[in-house]
Formats: structure tokens, sequence, C-alpha cells
């Protein structure tokens, strides 16, 4: 007996360990960051956040605490040696944006880390893989390295290559190497590229900021002889623009040791560097039109930049340079990266020696090119343009690329300091036709992540999502989101705003929006004044619209991404503008403000189709003082998030004030409408809440009669128009509306643009000006909150609590959606067929879910059980579940 019960007791035993141990097994962890990038080279603060994700084998997985364990190095990563930080076990449920709480961190510093968590059932976790972040160098007083260039002697701005070589007597246990080039860069060691990146930095406000970049060059050095180039080209560094030197382009940069716990700097750009002209040359002023290309010279042309190739090059003194003084701050948004390679469909002639090569598709990046033999001194003609005119002729967009024959064998152009937005490629001067294998297009893009997919049953919606996913990932290199990247290339905050909760759906882009907001608050004016762009290199067009993207752009931010710093750090500027704001609004409604140096217009809606006004001073007044009303309660939101709480009840007053105001001077009594009674007129003040209860139903009635009756159920609207429709349609659950407005064919409409050839969005509805824009892709979103059934709840920001609720459009049968959050992916899968609605859904650990269930439901069945309810809702914690109702 006593035998037995040994056996026994020895066997409950084996159970509870290895039974624990198997259900630890099944969390384990992915996608670690530290301020939302992955293992970072030179992080721009000393308080690093980290985040993780959690992936669960069973439903109901919660994170009730975690330990987090950071050190100077991987071999004291463990609970007795970890020397920066040993959180001990911490009772939370964050995973994302989790601060550092350790020792001190300053410039240079460096930390590997692991996380542990524990489960709802207090079980401990095994341990992440480790990651690794550094510090960039965050104070003036870290460079002693010199700004160094060229001489332009011939006025031709070329693109150089400076160098020096150095010798290291070991081979280092760790060396970064940080740039700060004012214009783009590229680094070479000893022959190979350091990186993948391209048109590396990302955009930032000359006059007031540049940014720098961190390299670990550990696995490239050798001990002995070593050959560094830094390769720079004039990108937005353009002469005559603000805070921009005559010499540019110009790049400091210092080698950095780390040896026996401390750092070094063993070498740095000073006037012992060489230089010489590599070969390519800028023919662009960087101005609207006029951003030109590069021309390449064969014959400057270096096969490699080995040292044995170097040594054999003529070499000059470079010069130093002290450019107007500003902030230096380390790169805070990916590097831009080839993403995609796109081959031509067609080439065709088009006049003697002159080739019309489409690539299929719009492209924002490079072009290469293989050459067959040419004869030195040929001068090959590259041109670009996203459209054939109407004879189908190649049409001219002073997109321009050339290439001077060398005569040697194996001649190619590639871009390197420039780009175009493209659909068409002219090749002129061209004897023997080019073959298809040897043209190729680049996609170039800043380096964020696909965050979300969709498609459904329905062709053309999924055209559609398709055409504005594409359009978007054209117009975001540099570490911001443009209007168009072939004529002007400016961060409107107009075209941002329509885009930005399409765009932060679609991809992974907090970086990208840290680097950009950035550049709006440095650009704001003393008085308060904003421009229409950042960067604001000059002045252009635009209206309160515009300016105010840094206030709701930022909350958006916060509320798919969790970033509350970005809320603090820019709420004085939101303030400071909103002052601006209020001087020019002595009635209490904001009134036209002058055009400035650095502003022009005062736009409501924009690049309207035809037959809407967007000039109409009462439709102008009412989009601007909806907008304002929208922007006083985001910053009673923000205010409230980041503990401003006086703050809370003077944007409430303003809000509220602003809405009588808006009733009593901007609604006609009679007609029942808003302002002009356009659809944006319409729409605006049903969405900002302005509407009283009494007349919200008479209102709508207008503006579905001003959509099916007055333009044929076309949308009538543009740039801002179109955001706010999408949004209001969504909250209010308009999909057939909204459905039935996307599957119109005719002028205007997006479908007119697909049946038209457009493969990205357009400036206008007619298809003027630019051909792969962001006016309109603010229907984006949609496709995902709408017919994919998800939505984020404000009141828990970066996805923590999900609203699940399918809005189903007659026509429509099935639909598959994703969406990456902060906490991991988010799956909702739904089917309809006759009378049975299915929904599969995947809710990731750290997050919750209410899923609407559909009216005058009963009963249904959850994973294979049945369920009866009376509630409209069903709660969900992180897990898989299969749902079937019957209508």
């Amino acid at each position: 007996m006593k035998l037995r019960y040994l056996l026994i007791l020895k066997a409950v035993i084996l159970l509870l360990i290895y039974g624990c141990s198997d259900s630890v097994k099944t969390i384990t962890f992915y996608d670690l960051r530290c301020e939302n990038l992955t293992e970072p080279p030179g992080t721009g603060t000393d308080a690093p956040r980290l985040s993780w994700k959690i992936r669960s084998a069973g439903n109901g997985t919660r994170q009730t605490a975690y330990q987090l364990l950071v050190a100077t190095g991987p071999g004291l990563l463990n609970e007795e040696d970890a020397n920066l930080w040993n959180s001990g076990k911490v009772i939370s449920p964050e995973s994302v944006l989790v601060p550092y709480n350790g020792k001190r961190l300053s410039s240079r510093s460096s930390g590997y880390w692991k996380v542990r968590i524990w489960n709802e059932g207090d079980v401990v976790s095994e341990w992440s893989d480790q990651a690794s972040f550094s510090i960039g160098l965050l104070n003036g007083s870290d460079w002693i390295a010199d700004y160094i260039g060229f001489p332009d002697r011939e006025g031709r701005s070329p693109a150089p290559q400076l160098r020096k070589t150095f010798e290291m007597p070991d081979e280092p246990e760790k060396v970064f190497l940080h740039v700060n080039s004012l214009g783009y860069h590229e680094v070479y060691l000893n022959g190979e590229k350091v990186s993948d990146y391209v048109l590396t930095p990302a955009v930032s406000q000359f006059n007031k900021r540049s940014v720098a970049n961190t390299y670990d060059i550990t696995p490239l050095l050798k001990a002995g002889r070593n050959d560094i180039v830094l390769w720079i080209g004039q990108g937005w560094y353009s002469k005559g623009l603000p805070g921009v030197a005559d010499e540019g382009p110009l790049v400091r940069a210092q080698i950095e040791q780390y040896s026996n716990g401390a750092w070094k700097t063993v070498h740095s750009t000073d006037p012992t560097w060489k230089a010489r002209n590599s070969g390519y040359y800028n023919t662009g002023t960087w101005r609207p039109g006029r951003f030109g290309g590069e021309l390449v010279d064969g014959s400057l042309l270096l096969p490699d930049l080995s040292g044995e190739t170097l040594d054999k090059a003529v070499w000059e003194p470079v010069i130093t340079v002290m450019p107007p003084d500003h902030e230096v701050s380390p790169q805070v948004t990916e590097n831009n990266r080839i993403i995609e390679e796109i081959k031509p469909v067609s080439i065709q002639p088009e006049g003697e020696n002159t080739w019309l090569i489409d690539m299929g598709t719009s492209v924002t990046g490079w072009i290469d090119v293989k050459f067959s033999q040419l004869n030195s001194g040929d001068e090959i003609i590259l041109e670009y343009s996203d459209r054939l005119d109407k004879s189908g002729k190649f049409a001219n967009q002073n997109q321009r690329d050339g290439y001077i024959a060398s005569g040697k064998d194996n001649e190619f152009f590639r871009n390197k300091f420039n780009y175009h937005s493209f659909r068409y490629l002219k090749i002129s001067n061209l004897r023997q036709e080019p073959a298809r294998e040897d043209i190729a297009a680049f996609l170039i893009h800043t380096n964020y992540r696909m965050a979300s997919s969709f498609e459904c049953s329905d062709p053309d919606l999924n055209m559609i999502h398709d055409m504005v996913l594409h359009t978007l990932k054209c117009l975001s290199l540099g570490g911001y989101l443009v209007d168009c990247s072939h004529i002007e290339r400016l961060g409107y905050g107009g075209d941002g705003n329509a885009s930005t909760q399409t765009a932060q759906i679609m991809f992974d882009m907090a970086p990208l929006y840290n680097n950009w907001l950035q550049a709006w608050a440095d650009c704001i004016r003393e008085d308060g004044g904003m421009p229409h762009t950042a960067p604001n290199p000059y002045r252009a067009g635009g209206g309160p619209y515009w300016c105010g993207f840094l206030i709701t752009a930022s909350w958006k931010t916060y509320l798919n991404y969790g970033d509350t710093r970005l809320l603090e750090k820019y709420y004085p500027v939101m303030q400071q503008w909103l002052g601006y704001v209020e001087k020019h609004s002595p009635e209490g409604l904001l009134e036209p403000w002058p055009e400035t140096d650095y502003r022009s217009w005062y736009l409501g809606d924009w690049a309207t189709p035809e037959g809407v006004d967007q000039t109409d001073p009462a439709s102008v007044s009412l989009v601007n003082n909806c907008f304002i009303t929208i922007c006083y309660e985001t910053m009673e939101k923000i205010a409230e998030a980041i503990g401003k709480t006086d703050d809370i009840r003077i944007f409430a007053e303003r809000k509220e004030q602003l809405r009588r105001l808006i009733n009593e001077k901007l609604f006609n009594t009679t007609k029942r409408i808003y302002g002009s009674g356009s659809q944006i007129d319409l729409t605006y003040p049903l969405l900002a809440g302005i509407v009283p209860e009494t007349l919200k139903e008479a209102v709508r009635i207008n503006l579905i009669d001003e959509i099916k009756i007055s333009h044929n159920g076309h949308f009538a609207c543009g740039l801002v128009g179109v955001p706010v429709f999408t949004e209001w349609a969504a909250k209010e659950h308009e999909s057939d509306l909204m459905y039935s407005m996307l599957k119109k064919r005719a002028y205007p409409g997006y479908l007119y643009m697909i049946d038209n050839g457009a493969t990205a969005t357009w400036e206008h509805w007619d298809g003027s000006r630019s051909r792969i824009h962001n006016c309109y892709n603010g229907i984006g979103s949609w496709f995902y909150e709408a017919v994919g059934g998800i939505r984020a709840d404000e009141n828990s920001p970066a996805w923590k609590r999900l609203v699940i609720d399918p809005q189903i459009p007659a026509g429509i049968t099935w639909a598959n959606t994703t969406k990456e959050t902060p906490y991991g992916t988010v799956t909702v899968n739904w089917s309809m067929e006759k009378e049975i609605l299915e929904i599969s859904v995947k809710i990731p650990v750290g997050c919750t879910a209410s899923l609407t269930i559909p009216e005058n439901t009963k009963s249904f069945r959850l994973n294979g059980r049945n369920v009866k309810t009376g509630d409209p809702c069903l709660k969900l914690e992180s897990g898989e579940y299969f749902l079937r109702f019957r209508h």
C-alpha cells in the first residue's frame, strides 16, 4: 500500500510539473520592439519603451504580470547578472510601449533585453528570445566631426564620393558609425554597402533640424587597412531652401568603437578626407514640377569601391563647411528600402531610336536599364510619366534622367539620389530595342510593415481597395506621406488628414508619423501660424484642415499605436496653433486669415468634381468651422488622456460655443441645410456633432437626396469630403449607400478611374494633373471598419478593445479581413448564405472584443455550442471563435 501510494504521489507530481511546463510552452513571444522599431541601432531617446506580442494556443489567455531583463551584453541577460535592469515581477497587463526603468541611459548606450510573463493563472512563461537597442547621439556635444563636402566647380550639382582609409589594430568588439548627412547618403566599407537602405535619411525641416543615422559596421571591419566611402547627393538639401548651405550636399560622420566598457571616437570626418566626382549629377531644383532627375557620366563611374579600385582613382581635398545652426537628432523612423521589383508589360517603338515602355502599374522609385553596346559619348535620355496623352503617346511631365556612355561593356543606368513616379518610361537615342529582362522598376518606400489584408466577394471593391493601398505605397517615401511624388513631393496636412486613418489601418506607420509630426512641430511660427505642409520648404496652398494636422494626426496615432508621449510632446504646439485660430475668430467663427510667405489660399474642400463649387464662401466657412469644432473635441480628449484636467472643461466649452454659432449663423432653417447644402456641408455637421437631435433626420434626408437626386448617386466632394463622408457612413452604418456610390462606373468615381486605366488614385476625379495622388484615399478605412467589421474602441488606445460589427451591404456575400494591432493580428472572416451568417474571429492576447449580435437573434452557435442571448453584444477574450447565426 505504501509503495502504491508513493507511486501515485510521484505520478501526480510529475503530472503537475510537466503539465504546467506544457501549458507554459503554449505561450511564445514575437515582434519584440523598442520605440516601435525592430532592434534600432540608434534610437532617439534615453528613456526607450519596449513592446512584445504574445502567441497562445488556447482561448482566454491574459498577461497579468511581466518581468524584463536588460543588460549591456547578451551574456549578462539573466536574473543574476542583468546590469541595466531587472524589473522583477511587475503586476501589469501592459505589453505595448512599456517604459524602461533601469539604470540611466545616455548617448551610445546599448541594451540587450528579453521578457517573460505570467498568465491569468499566475503561471510564468519561458523567456522570450533576446532583442537589442542602442541610443543614438542625443546631444550637440556628442559630435566632434566636421561637415565636409565637394567643391562644385562646374556648377552641375555632382553627387560626390568622400573617402578615408584608416587602420584597425585588431577586429573590434563593436563599432558604430553615426552619419549626419545634409542631403542623401550611402555608406560603403571595404567595397561593401553597409545596408540595403536607399535615399537616406528621412525628411526634416532643415532650418530647424536634420537627422542622423547609426550603422553597426562591426561585421564589415577587418584588422589592418579599411576603406570607407560616403557617397552623398542633394535631395531636399537644395540651394535656396530654408536652412540650406550653398555648398551642399554635406555630411559628417563618426566611427565609434566600444572597448573595455566605454565608447571612443576613433575616426571622424575632417579635412584629411578626400573627394571625387562620382559621375552622378543632380539635374533638378527640387521645386514643384522641377525635380528633374539624374545625369550619369559613365566615363567617371568606378567598377567597384574596393580599396584597390579607390587607390587608382584621382582624389582631391574635401571642403569643410559650417552650415546654418540647427538641431541634430537621431532618425526615429525606418529608412527607405527597395520593396518590390517590377518588370515591363510591353515595349513599343515611338519614333526613331525611341522606345515606350509600359511598366503595367504606377510606381514611385527607381529604374534600372541594362544597355547593349553603346558608343562612347552616346547620351541616352530616360523620361517618365504617369499617363499617356489622348493619342496614346507619351505625356511629358518634366521627369528626366540621362546616361552618357563610356563605350565599355555592360553599361547600365540606375538611379541613386533622385526618384520618379510613373507608369510609362520613354527611352530616346537608343538604337537597339531594349529587352524586357533588361529593364526593372523598383518600388521604394519607408520600410514600414504591412498591417492589414482585405478581400471580399465583389471584385470591384477589391480593385478599389487594392488601388488605394498601392497608391499609399507610392506616396510614403522618406518618413512622411506626400500629395504626389513627382510634381510637388510635399507633406500636405490636408492630404495627410484625408488619408491618415486609412494609412494607419493598412500599414504599421507609428515611426513614420513620429518623424512627420516632429516636422510639423518644427514648422510652427512664433505667432502660432502653421504652414500647409511639413516639411515647409516654400509656400503652398491649403486651409485650416491642412494646418490642424498636428492635432488630428497626433490623436489618431495615439489611438492606433498607444503613444502618449506624442500627445505630451506636441500639446503645447497644438495649443499655440489654436491660439492663432482664436485670433482670427473675432466673432466666434473662424474667418479667412491672410496669406503669408509660407502659406497660400484658404480652402474648404478641394479637388471636387465638376459642378461642385468648392469656393462658395458659405461652404468654405462651414467646412473650416466644422474642422475647428473637431479640433476642440480632439483637444478635450487629448487633455483627458495626458491628465490636463483644467483644460478639459476649457476645450469642451469652446467646442459647444462653436457648435452653437454654426447652428445660428451657418444653418438655413428654411431649407434645413448647412453652408451651401453640398455633400460635405451636410455630412460634416452630422459627423462633428453639430446638428441638434431634432434636426438630424431632416439633414440626413437632405444629404441622401443630394447624393441620389442631385448627383445620381455619385460622390460630389473632394479631398476633405471623402474622408468626412467615409467616417460618417461607417459610424452610421450607411453601408448600402456607400456601396452603391462605390459601384458607380461613370464620372466621378473610383471605378471610373480604374476603367480608364488607373492603378493609383488621381489628384482630380477627371484625371487631370497627377495620377498618383493622395486626394481620395480616405475611402480605404471603410473596407476594414464597415465591410470587414473591425473597429477600435476609442476609449482604449492601441486596439486593446475592439468592436466587431460587419456591415453587410446587399450584394456582398463574404469578406476576409485582418488587422495587425500593437498586440497582434485580429482576423474577422464572415460569409452570408441565404439566412445563415458565419463569422470566424481571432483576437490576439492583450485584446478583448465586443461582437455585435445581429438584430432579432435569440440564439446562435459559438464554437459548436448553442448560446441563448438577449444581449446586443458578445464579449470575447483572446483566442479563436466560430459563430453561426440564423436570421
